[in-house]
């Protein structure tokens, strides 16, 4: 690593690349808008993993090396005791990942990866007295998580629309989390290891845990008449409006888009109710409305929580569980940046400036 301008730490990586001034996201050569909606989640991952694990199978056949996977990962439903199906979501499934070996090749790769998507709809059904769903392997990834936390199978546009929402989040350049990742992997530690870090530094709401307040706006708002007045009372309150900025992109966010595509077409096709969409679409002209007038020459444009939300929401994934199914997607990037650490870096350790006082001895 090296340090860049203003003191930034900066580092190579082939992986993905964020230009905050253009509202660009570059994941392995490809833009954004070339990938959700028209790839599947286990094409991405392989992609991110492409080069970085000995025997690789070719994408057609990975995801069926992923199916297999889900149904290793389902055997971790067994630790699942009622001390921890009292955590939060992403808590429940950082303490049954942290029990698995930490291996560093291949098939812990694709285990790491299939665990989330597994453990969550086992976990939100056990919470609430429903019987656990087993894998289907020969499903997708998408598909699976649907019908695993539903119990049946989901329409086509319903997988479609979380196959999107995997890819669009998949990964983000050196976010927390997977910085988080990354300083654990250059210490050789193994992929659970550098996994778990990367769901603890998603868990702080500065970082993972932002969509599900956007839920709770839209109901306080509850009719588009009254989006304009509630959000100038918040702003008069000093409230932050939940779905709005963010701290790289000085331009709308990319993968809001995305997702908005996603929820139109979920709409289209009865996954979201007309008037929620509605709803939410007011809330959005409403508040970049207000911000250019209230806050000249501050970007404060939608961003990837607001949509987010909404998919979520609609797709049958409780508020709370919203920063886990992030987990479900970011685990090819945490995946795939530890790895790219381990063959390819340094221990990472960065200089610190003492600024605390001295003693007249020393």
């Amino acid at each position: 690593m090296t340090n860049g301008l203003d003191g930034v730490v900066a580092a190579d990586t082939r992986l993905s690349h964020v230009d905050g001034l253009r509202g660009e996201l570059v994941i392995c050569g490809y833009s954004l808008d070339d990938l959700a909606g028209h790839i599947s989640f286990e094409a991405i991952a392989h992609l991110l993993l492409e080069g970085q694990f000995e025997g690789l199978p070719d994408r057609t056949s990975f995801r069926n090396y992923l199916g297999a996977a889900r149904l290793k990962a389902f055997a971790l439903a067994a630790h699942a005791d009622d001390a921890i199906l009292l955590l939060e979501p992403l808590e429940a499934i950082r303490a049954l990942i942290a029990r698995m070996p930490d291996g560093d090749d291949l098939d812990a790769a694709l285990l790491l990866l299939a665990a989330p998507g597994v453990l969550l709809p086992m976990l939100l059904r056990r919470r609430v007295g429903q019987s656990v769903i087993a894998p289907d392997a020969s499903l997708s990834h998408a598909q699976d998580m649907l019908r695993m936390l539903c119990g049946d199978m989901p329409s086509r546009v319903q997988s479609d629309a979380l196959d999107t929402y995997l890819v669009t989040i998949c990964d983000h350049g050196f976010n927390a989390s997977t910085f988080a990742a990354r300083v654990v992997a250059s210490t050789w530690a193994g992929l659970t290891s550098s996994f778990v870090a990367g769901l603890s530094a998603l868990k702080g709401p500065l970082h993972g845990g932002a969509p599900g307040p956007v839920l709770h706006m839209l109901d306080g708002i509850g009719k588009p008449e009254h989006a304009a007045a509630w959000i100038e009372t918040a702003l008069d309150r000093g409230d932050r409006l939940m779905g709005f900025g963010h701290r790289v992109y000085k331009v709308r966010d990319p993968r809001a888009d995305a997702l908005k595509g996603a929820v139109r077409r979920l709409a289209a096709g009865s996954g979201v109710t007309p008037g929620r969409l509605h709803l939410a679409e007011s809330v959005e002209h409403a508040a970049l409305d207000i911000l250019s007038r209230r806050k000249p020459g501050r970007s404060l444009d939608v961003n990837v929580e607001f949509y987010t939300a909404l998919l979520l929401e609609a797709l049958g994934f409780p508020a709370d569980a919203f920063t886990a199914v992030f987990a479900c997607g970011r685990a090819a990037g945490w995946l795939a940046h530890a790895r790219e650490q381990r063959l390819t870096g340094r221990l990472i350790r960065p200089e610190s400036h003492y600024i605390g006082p001295r003693s007249a001895a020393a």
